[in-house]
């Protein structure tokens, strides 16, 4: 489901409640449009986030609709988890901790 950063911004402070108990799959493509898999989407979704990841993210317009296309960026081993930067932006109060355990790891996702 597409819809706008304002959109997204109310969204994902109700699904950050605890009743929901489910985690927010939720992908900018743009300044202005958001992609929630919050409810429904493809297993891509589950990908990590990794400061050393081994995937790239590519946002490309097919037909004036965007797609996210995930790409390796390194060979990856048989069994190994796929996880890409997620690339927050930068805040300073609400930091979330980055637990990926990468020797480069910045300790925040944002």
């Amino acid at each position: 489901e597409r819809f706008t950063f304002y959109v997204f911004k109310a969204r994902s402070a109700r699904l950050e409640k605890p009743i929901w108990n489910r985690g927010i799959y939720m992908f900018r493509l743009d300044d202005e449009r958001v992609l929630d898999a919050s409810m429904c989407g493809g297993m891509a979704r589950y990908i990590n986030h990794c400061c050393d990841p081994n995937c790239v993210t590519e946002i490309v317009d097919v037909d004036r609709d965007l797609h996210i296309i995930i790409f390796a960026n390194r060979r990856i081993a048989r069994g190994e988890e796929l996880s890409y930067d997620y690339k927050f932006d930068y805040e300073d109060e609400n930091r979330i901790p980055c637990l990926c355990g990468a020797k480069n790891c910045v300790k925040w996702m944002n």
